[in-house]
């Protein structure tokens, strides 16, 4: 597997829940993380709240642009609102560096949560449209922000399934995920099948919406 410990990861959404925790967990697991978001003064402000949760000084904040030159692998963890315009915008600061999209496009109406058509086929796919010489994988789709944030969990109980056409990209994102206690990265399939793992998002919300849990999945015989 590959060694993660001196990669730098940046964090594109850092100030939301899905990013910010999962900036925690790494930067526990002594991984270093750069935070984005549209102003570097609010990713400097979520980035001092993780070193004093952490416990650690290697999480910083800046805007959007000097975060995803700055990092290694880049991970997307935007509003599925802004996704495109994002990426467009990052096109040079990306390219030739591993971006994780974990955006899950859903809308929720009376009945719930359900999946919104992508014209690209998914989130994944037009992030890879959109960023032609960056190596996309699809990962993190159905980890919970609040057991992320919950440091009292120690380990977490999930399965990440990795998806990408680039096998060593696949395995450094398999890794990022085996950092994190509890968690395991296994490989999902090519990019053309992100659309599924998105989708099976709001099948969670469903599930946890009912049972009031915060479930994620595990891969069985693996």
């Amino acid at each position: 597997m590959t060694e993660v410990s001196q990669l730098k990861v940046g964090v594109l959404g850092g100030t939301g829940p899905q990013g910010r925790g999962l900036a925690l967990r790494w930067a526990r697991a002594g991984i270093s993380v750069v935070l984005g978001s549209r102003s570097a003064e609010r990713a400097e402000f979520a980035a001092a709240e993780l070193r004093e949760l952490a416990g650690v000084e290697a999480i910083t904040g800046l805007d959007n642009a000097a975060c995803a030159a700055a990092a290694d692998v880049v991970l997307v963890a935007v509003p599925w609102d802004g996704h495109r315009d994002l990426l467009e915008s990052l096109r040079v600061e990306l390219a030739q560096k591993i971006v994780i999209d974990c955006v899950n496009p859903l809308g929720f109406d009376k009945q719930g949560p359900f999946a919104l058509p992508v014209e690209e086929g998914s989130a994944a796919q037009q992030a890879a449209v959109v960023l032609p010489e960056s190596r996309v994988t699809a990962a993190f789709h159905h980890v919970s922000a609040v057991l992320l944030a919950e440091l009292g969990v120690s380990e977490m109980d999930i399965d990440v399934l990795v998806l990408g056409d680039d096998r060593e990209a696949t395995d450094t994102v398999r890794a990022l995920a085996d950092a994190i206690p509890g968690m395991r990265g296994i490989y999902g399939g090519r990019l053309r099948n992100a659309h599924q793992v998105e989708a099976f998002t709001a099948n969670l919300i469903a599930i946890n919406k009912r049972y009031k849990a915060h479930a994620g999945i595990r891969v069985t015989d693996v």
